[in-house]
């Protein structure tokens, strides 16, 4: 597991990009997974900035979404697929076809989860899974308690994220009570993954997914078994981690290294 540290929460959209944007350069056709929430939106709208600049071809992506909220129509405001569209397919130039999210809306979710996992694999799996994570340390919506082996199924939301993602809707007791989720078995199968956190209301979970056991009461703890993990924290999502745990980068330094360089201190 590699961590990185970058001074604010506007670096790590920029680090992360970075990182992405690697990826894509390599090749031009990734399978990309891609979170929702406040997390990741750094790094979709830097690599939209990017692309709107002539310096980086997103057309050729196909992306998967991470999770579902089970009980939104299709097109509800709220919804991942709605998130999606507005800061990934349009910004990006992307057909909604190559922008996939499980259809939480069927009546029969259990054949949708089996669907999902069957389309994931049918495009050759996840090449680069862009995870945030939450309070209680879940990834996607896997929460605590949930087999570190589980796969794209349906899924309870935890008070606690039904409590962190009120902000989003118009009163507490609209916030969905299940998801479509993928699990963490199949997040495990990306061949890369990349985390990022911002803020010190996510600092315990990152320290007890970095440091802490490999445990079903942080499900992001599992990611310590993945060959190629990369966590990209700001100072404050950092703050709990034992020093000497991750290398600190700093952005521009106008020493010719680009950013997610490591400091000369480090």
């Amino acid at each position: 597991m590699d961590v990185l540290v970058v001074p604010t929460a506007a670096d790590v959209g920029t680090c992360a990009a970075d990182l992405v944007a690697a990826r894509i350069a390599e090749e031009p056709r990734t399978v990309l997974g891609v979170a929702t929430g406040s997390s990741p939106v750094g790094i979709y709208r830097e690599l939209a900035r990017r692309r709107a600049g002539g310096s980086l071809e997103l057309g050729h992506l196909t992306c998967f979404a991470l999770d579902e909220y089970v009980g939104l129509a299709p097109g509800h405001p709220r919804s991942y697929a709605a998130y999606l569209e507005r800061e990934i397919a349009r910004s990006w130039g992307l057909p909604s076809s190559q922008v996939r999210v499980p259809e939480a809306f069927r009546p029969d979710l259990d054949a949708a989860a089996e669907e999902y996992e069957q389309a994931i694999a049918a495009a050759g799996g996840i090449d680069l899974q862009i995870l945030g994570i939450g309070t209680n340390g879940h990834i996607g919506f896997n929460e605590p308690i949930s087999s570190l082996s589980s796969r794209t199924r349906v899924a309870a939301l935890s008070a606690q994220t039904r409590a962190d993602n009120a902000r989003f809707f118009d009163r507490p007791d609209a916030v969905p009570t299940h998801c479509l989720t993928q699990g963490l078995g199949t997040i495990l199968e990306a061949r890369q993954v990349l985390l990022v956190a911002q803020g010190r209301r996510k600092a315990a979970a990152v320290a007890a997914a970095v440091e802490g056991p490999v445990a079903a009461r942080c499900p992001a703890s599992v990611l310590q078994f993945h060959p190629r993990a990369t966590f990209v924290l700001d100072e404050a999502a950092a703050g709990e981690l034992t020093p000497g745990t991750c290398r600190r980068t700093v952005p521009d330094r106008g020493d010719g290294l680009p950013p997610g360089s490591p400091s000369p201190a480090s």
